[in-house]
C-alpha cells in the first residue's frame, strides 16, 4: 500500500485561451510525440496556487492569466517502473497534483519556451477533448479526470 509520501507534491495547469482551446507543450526530454499541459513541483513554503503561477512563468515564459478554478481534490498518477529511477532519482512512485484551470489573458507572442530551463520544444492550442490522446499513456486517466473536474468551464466557455 502506498502513502502520500510516495508521491511528489505538484500542480498542473489547464490553460485555456479565449477560444476555449487548451495549451500543450511537446516535452523536450521525451522521444517522439509527448505533449503535456504545464505542471511541476511545489517548493517548500509555497502554496499550490503560487506554484502554479511560478511553473507557468518558468515553462512558457508568462503567467498572464486568471485562475478560473482549483480542483477540489488532489490527483495522483504513477510513473512506469522504467522511468522511476531516472525521474526524481527514484524517490517517488509518481505525483500527487492540485490542478488549476486558467484563462490565458495575453497574446500568443507572449509565450516563450526559451526559458532558463526549457521543458518544451514546441507548443500549440488544442481542443480539450484531444488532450488524453496527446499525452503519454500513463497520464491518460489523469487527464480524463482533470477534464471531467473542469468540464463545466470547458463546455460553458
Amino acid at each position: 500500500m502506498s502513502s502520500s509520501a510516495d508521491y511528489r507534491s505538484g500542480v498542473g495547469i489547464l490553460l485555456l485561451n479565449r477560444a476555449g482551446l487548451a495549451f500543450v507543450g511537446q516535452r523536450i526530454d521525451y522521444p517522439g510525440e509527448a505533449w503535456q499541459m504545464p505542471q511541476g513541483g511545489i517548493d517548500r513554503g509555497e502554496t499550490p496556487r503560487e506554484a502554479a503561477l511560478r511553473e507557468l512563468k518558468e515553462e512558457i515564459g508568462t503567467n498572464n492569466t486568471e485562475i478560473l478554478a482549483e480542483s477540489e481534490s488532489w490527483f495522483e498518477y504513477d510513473l512506469p517502473e522504467e522511468f522511476r529511477q531516472h525521474v526524481w532519482r527514484g524517490r517517488y512512485r509518481g505525483q500527487r497534483q492540485k490542478w488549476f484551470a486558467m484563462r490565458f489573458l495575453g497574446q500568443d507572442r507572449e509565450i516563450d519556451l526559451a526559458t532558463h530551463h526549457p521543458e518544451f520544444s514546441a507548443w500549440k492550442w488544442v481542443e480539450p477533448s484531444a488532450l488524453p490522446r496527446l499525452i503519454v499513456p500513463f497520464k491518460r486517466r489523469l487527464y480524463a479526470d482533470v477534464l471531467k473536474e473542469f468540464g463545466s468551464l470547458i463546455d460553458g466557455g
